[in-house]
């Protein structure tokens, strides 16, 4: 079919269901299959001949013309029935009704459909009348095979390629919808690993770079003193490359397949010391004090709070005086973390600013929240996150 040109929607086909209605219109004509009915009239076969072709003309405007191609085709038909009425051209009218109800507006099927049921009624009454009994109503089987069956059936093939569009529809905006959501999975899960591997490094790496500087600008590296600082930047250096090597091997085990989800537990709130044991050994002095009674969190609880109190502690190192102060408390329904440290004048470490950002979204993904800050003289990070 579509070699030939013939496929659905072109005016190929329209040509060619018209013709071959037109050849079979006149094959029934040549071998005397002409009334449907008996007329009494006696008029010549030819005559029949020009309804015929305009009916299948009708059919050529079926869907570029429907109300034209309809009134063309009723024309035809009230022509052929004033020379007594032929079967072929009533055959090619039917198919123009199913046309006008497939592809016409959806008044004009309506009132097809009316208007084929009213002809159908009043040529019932008619023949009752005529005949006197009801074997009359045989004279509403013609407009009733000829305009109502071809109505119903256009209205139900409409109707199904209407449902069968809207399925279509809903399947492809379906398709659109699972793609945007696996979009947004990606980038979710691609924030979320920039996140982690922001929190893991960043705290080691700012006091490698930190106290890197401070041995670079040892003056006096022949005496003692000079050697001792030396010895502790480099000590300090190696204990945080380490424990960020350490920690960057976890993030990786747990981005494989195979490995362990429980592992991501391992960095907990009650870990702080830990964190605080790191911080002092980079040279800030942190006070540490927990309010209420420490008990178990969920585990993204857990988590965005130790990273929280880690991201904290790094920026105190980068900008601050060198001490800063820790709160955890533990409350009916939630954790409250306050990370406060005094800021001084000097150029800070460099920094992309992902911290805070990442310490936001970690809150708000918790439904909690996070209060980031001048206070007075203090910088303070203050978080609320539900337990």
């Amino acid at each position: 079919m579509p070699r030939l040109g013939l496929e659905r929607g072109t005016m190929r086909r329209d040509l060619a269901i018209a013709g071959v209605s037109l050849a079979g219109g006149l094959l029934m004509l040549a071998v005397g299959v002409t009334h449907p009915f008996d007329t009494g009239t006696n008029t010549p076969i030819a005559f029949f001949v020009a309804p015929l072709v305009v009916a299948c003309a009708a059919l050529v405007l079926r869907r570029i013309a429907t109300r034209t191609g309809l009134a063309i085709g009723t024309v035809a038909v009230v022509g052929d029935l004033l020379l007594g009425g032929s079967l072929p051209t009533i055959l090619v009218y039917s198919q123009v009704i199913y046309d006008a109800c497939v592809y016409g507006p959806i008044r004009l099927w309506r009132r097809i459909l009316v208007v084929s049921i009213v002809l159908t009624a009043a040529g019932a009454v008619a023949g009752i009348a005529l005949l006197g009994s009801w074997r009359g109503l045989v004279l509403g089987i013609v407009p009733a095979l000829g305009l109502v069956l071809p109505a119903v059936t256009g209205i139900s093939v409409r109707q199904y390629r209407d449902q069968a569009s809207a399925e279509r529809a809903r399947a492809e905006q379906t398709a659109r919808l699972v793609e945007l959501d696996r979009q947004q999975a990606v980038a979710a899960e691609r924030t979320r690993m920039a996140r982690e591997l922001h929190d893991v490094i960043a705290n080691h790496l700012s006091a490698v770079a930190i106290h890197s500087t401070a041995a670079l600008s040892i003056r006096d590296r022949s005496g003692d003193a000079g050697d001792g600082a030396v010895d502790q930047a480099l000590r300090v250096i190696r204990e945080n490359s380490v424990q960020g090597l350490a920690e960057m091997r976890q993030m990786i085990e747990l981005l494989r397949e195979e490995a362990n989800p429980d592992a991501l537990t391992r960095a907990r709130l009650s870990e702080v010391d830990r964190l605080v044991a790191q911080a002092r050994g980079a040279g800030l002095a942190v006070r540490l004090e927990t309010v209420g009674e420490p008990r178990a969190l969920p585990v993204s609880v857990d988590l965005a709070a130790y990273r929280i109190v880690q991201e904290s502690l790094t920026n105190a190192l980068k900008h601050g005086t060198g001490e800063a102060g820790i709160e955890v408390g533990y409350t009916a329904g939630m954790v409250l973390l306050t990370v406060e440290n005094p800021v001084n004048s000097a150029p800070a470490a460099p920094g992309a600013g992902a911290g805070l950002i990442g310490m936001r979204e970690r809150a708000a993904l918790l439904g909690g929240r996070l209060d980031v800050g001048r206070h007075g003289k203090l910088w303070r990070v203050r978080a609320e996150l539900p337990a």
